[in-house]
C-alpha cells in the first residue's frame, strides 16, 4: 500500500473550481447582456428616426419659405439697386429702402387707423356675403327648382363689374360705412356662392342612394353625406371670396372714404407720392397673404380626413 492517499477526483483545486464558476456566470449573464446591449441599439435607432423626421419636417418647411422668398427678395434687390443705379427715375418707382421709411413715417401718422378701418370692413363685409352664399348656394344645390328660378339671375349679376355698383349703392346708403360693406359683401358673395353650389351638385349620387338606403334623415343625410363630400369646394370658394373681398374694399375705398388703405392708395395719387401708393400696396399684399394663410390652414385642418395628393 502505497504511503500516499489518492485525491478524490471530485474534489478538484480552487483555481479550477473558481474558473468553472466564473463560466458558467459568463454563461448566464451573455444573453442578457446582448439582449440589453439590442435594446440600446433599438432604443438609439428610434431616436435617430425620431429626431431625423423632426429635421425633416422642419427643413422641409424652412425649404418651402426660403423658396418663398426667392422671388420678391429678388425683385425686390433688382429694383433697389435699379433705382440707386439711375436706371428707374425714384420719383415713378420709388426704391423698396424709400418705402420702407415712408411706413415708419405713416406708422406715426395713424396707420394702423387706416389698416384697422380696412380690415373691420372686409370682415364684415365677408361674414354677410360669405353667410347669405352659403345660404342661397345650399338651397340652390339642392333644388332643382331653386337652381331654374335663382341661378340664372345669379348669373348674370356675377357679370357686373365693381364699380358699377358703386354709384348706385352712394345713391341708396350714402357715403356712410353702409355702401362700403356692402360692395365687399358683393365682391365675396359669387365665388362662395359657386363654390357651395357646385359642391354639393357635385356629389356622388352613389353615396345619396347608399344613404337614403340605410335610412338617414334630411339632417343626417347633409352632415354625413353632403357636407364632406362638398366641403373642399366650399372652402375654395370662401378663399377666392376672401380675395375678392380685399379687392373691393379698395374699389369702395377708393371712391368715398377718409381712412383706409384704399383711402392712402388714393390720397398718394393726388399728392403725386408714388412711395405713399406703394407702401399701401405693400399693406394690401401682406393683409391679404395674412387672412390666405389662415383660411388655408383652417382648409387643412378640415379636410385632414382626405388622402389627397398634397
Amino acid at each position: 500500500m502505497s504511503s500516499q492517499l489518492a485525491v478524490p477526483s471530485s474534489a478538484a483545486p480552487p483555481e479550477r473550481r473558481r474558473d468553472g464558476v466564473a463560466r458558467r456566470a459568463a454563461q448566464v449573464d451573455a444573453p442578457s447582456i446582448a439582449d440589453a446591449a439590442e435594446l440600446a441599439r433599438a432604443a438609439g435607432a428610434a431616436r435617430a428616426s425620431v429626431a431625423a423626421a423632426v429635421r425633416g419636417a422642419g427643413g422641409q418647411r424652412l425649404r418651402r419659405f426660403l423658396l418663398a422668398l426667392l422671388l420678391p427678395v429678388t425683385a425686390l434687390l433688382a429694383i433697389e439697386f435699379s433705382v440707386r443705379g439711375g436706371l428707374i427715375p425714384a420719383n415713378l418707382l420709388p426704391a423698396p429702402s424709400q418705402i420702407v421709411d415712408t411706413l415708419r413715417d405713416l406708422g406715426t401718422e395713424g396707420l394702423l387707423g387706416h389698416i384697422a378701418a380696412s380690415t373691420v370692413r372686409v370682415a364684415a363685409g365677408f361674414a354677410g356675403g360669405a353667410l347669405l352664399a352659403v345660404l342661397l348656394g345650399a338651397t340652390v344645390g339642392l333644388s332643382r327648382h331653386a337652381e331654374a328660378i335663382l341661378d340664372p339671375t345669379f348669373q348674370a349679376l356675377r357679370a357686373i363689374p365693381s364699380l358699377a355698383w358703386v354709384p348706385l349703392l352712394l345713391l341708396w346708403l350714402g357715403i356712410d360705412e353702409a355702401p362700403k360693406i356692402v360692395l365687399i359683401a358683393i365682391g365675396a358673395f359669387f365665388p362662395i356662392y359657386m363654390g357651395v353650389a357646385s359642391g354639393i351638385r357635385g356629389v356622388d349620387r352613389k353615396l345619396i342612394e347608399v344613404a337614403r338606403l340605410y335610412r338617414l334623415s334630411s339632417f343626417a343625410l347633409t352632415k354625413r353625406v353632403l357636407l364632406p363630400a362638398a366641403l373642399p369646394a366650399i372652402l375654395t370658394g370662401l378663399r377666392n371670396g376672401l380675395s375678392l373681398a380685399w379687392m373691393f374694399m379698395v374699389a369702395a375705398e377708393l371712391i368715398a372714404a377718409s381712412k383706409g388703405l384704399g383711402y392712402l392708395l388714393s390720397d398718394g395719387r393726388e399728392t403725386s407720392r408714388a412711395d405713399i401708393v406703394l407702401a399701401a400696396i405693400a399693406l394690401l399684399a401682406i393683409l391679404g397673404k395674412i387672412s390666405d394663410t389662415l383660411m388655408a390652414v383652417i382648409e387643412k385642418r378640415a379636410l385632414a380626413w382626405r388622402d389627397s395628393y398634397a
